[in-house]
């Protein structure tokens, strides 16, 4: 029998998906997945250690326990479902997990690497299968993102909640070895997980709620593609269907983005590993700011005020002044500029508890200009200009659209392990070691149990 129209989407992706191979994966993808999934563990390991991670994981442990599954920075271990949950929200605890460039409200490491790992050790999986379900996930996700046109924020929805079940459930699935039906059940079923608002950055507490947004999506990962083994059925219409993901989450959309290039045009090459512990919309600004300091031998003394050029979407969103705590600043892009005036912004402790309060960042905050860029030219929602104006009567300004870590600026293998050996530093010296050697040569894992405890 013929189809009187093309498949929906979700079966599309779930096809490709089910047949995807490693030997299907240009070289530099997996290279790219490879590095995306060594700093995840790492930036796991490190928002293990904040109090709401702790409180996750004490729920965790409380209702998981007995089990197969690592968490990330604790010698512990639960059944899948709970490690899914409290390692996406170790992995997004401190805003430096990565994300997709141009943004399209999807986070990789955050939402993928959890669930995958955790079903892996749960079946005493190889290496192999966590990063074809890396890749499989973030061409998936990816897609549904920028379908999406990143609106979904415009209406008050935080998207990597509503993006992530679905690559979390390809993620999952494809380690489980789904067949292309059940992984468009998963699909199906992972519409109905999504969740997450944006109330956190209007309010004057509440905003570690953001962390549980990615540990909930990638728990969410896990169910459907465990409900989809089991025969339970989801709508193949949950993308751009009446009443799908794209016509009740999105201001905006775009079908045909959701398979456009679908095996050709890789997305996974899209991925952008952040720089700086701060919400993505700073880094440019961070950037530029950082580098004019070091061409001028600039100090904070120096500078008397700060124009920035920025998206509209900085304006709405990511505009705070007097920021209720550190989580809520880190999502400030004029109070994340003022921080790196004042403390290095490469070490993610000097985004501490006492930033907030500091009373030179918050006076340089207030100083700060922000207008968005109305030239009419081309740029991404990261893209900046800033302006210094000296003391002794300078004016210096560099504008930039991207920073290291992003595609144009990819971390190279040095500067890769030193991140790593950073954001692992209070992990047992023979374990971070054990974890980073073997997640540099993945696909040859024979278990990935073998890599033991990361704590």
């Amino acid at each position: 029998m013929t189809l009187d129209h093309p498949p929906h989407a979700a079966i599309t992706i779930a096809e490709f998906c089910a047949g995807l191979t490693l030997r299907d994966i240009p070289a530099d993808v997996l290279g790219l997945a490879r590095t995306c999934i060594i700093d995840t563990v790492a930036v796991a390991a490190f928002g293990s250690a904040f109090p709401w991670s702790q409180a996750v994981a004490r729920y965790a442990l409380a209702y998981g326990q007995p089990g197969p599954c690592a968490l990330l920075g604790m010698s512990a271990r639960v059944q899948a479902p709970f490690a899914a949950l409290a390692n996406g929200t170790f992995a997004h605890a401190f805003e430096q997990d990565s994300l997709r460039k141009p943004g399209a409200g999807v986070h990789p490491g955050a939402a993928l690497v959890a669930p995958a790992l955790a079903l892996a050790q749960e079946r005493g999986a190889p290496g192999e299968r966590v990063l074809l379900a890396f890749v499989a996930g973030c061409e998936a996700m990816f897609r549904i993102g920028a379908a999406s046109l990143h609106s979904s924020e415009k209406l008050g929805f935080h998207a990597p909640g509503l993006t992530g079940p679905y690559g979390a459930a390809i993620a999952a699935g494809v380690v489980m070895g789904l067949d292309a039906r059940q992984l468009g059940d998963a699909l199906g079923i992972a519409g109905s997980l999504s969740g997450g608002l944006l109330a956190f950055s209007a309010a004057s507490r509440g905003a570690e709620v953001k962390r549980l947004h990615l540990g909930r999506a990638c728990e969410s990962g896990v169910l459907a593609a465990r409900l989809a083994a089991e025969g339970f059925a989801g709508p193949d219409t949950v993308l751009e269907g009446k009443f799908g993901f794209l016509s009740s989450f999105c201001a905006s959309r775009d079908d045909a983005r959701l398979t456009a290039g679908l095996g050709q045009d890789w997305e996974t090459r899209r991925i952008c590993i952040k720089a700086y512990a701060c919400h993505v919309t700073a880094h440019t600004p961070i950037e530029s700011l950082r580098a004019l300091m070091l061409e001028h031998a600039l100090t904070a003394q120096d500078i008397g005020s700060i124009e920035l050029r920025v998206s509209g979407k900085v304006l709405s969103h990511h505009d705070i002044r007097r920021p209720a705590d550190i989580l809520q600043a880190q999502y400030s892009v004029p109070f994340c500029v003022a921080l790196a005036v004042h403390r290095d912004p490469d070490d993610p402790s000097a985004f501490d508890d006492e930033a907030p309060r500091d009373p030179a960042i918050l006076a340089t905050c207030e100083r700060i200009g922000l207008t968005a860029f109305d030239d009419g030219k081309t740029r991404s929602a990261w893209a900046s200009r800033i302006t210094l104006r000296t003391h002794d009567g300078r004016v210096l300004t560099r504008e930039a659209d991207q920073f290291r870590g992003s595609p144009e600026m990819p971390l190279g293998a040095e500067a890769l392990r030193a991140r790593y050996q950073r954001l692992t530093a209070g992990c047992e010296p023979a374990a971070r070691d054990r974890w980073f050697e073997g997640l540099l040569r993945i696909e040859t894992l024979v278990d990935v149990n073998s890599l033991g405890p990361l704590a």
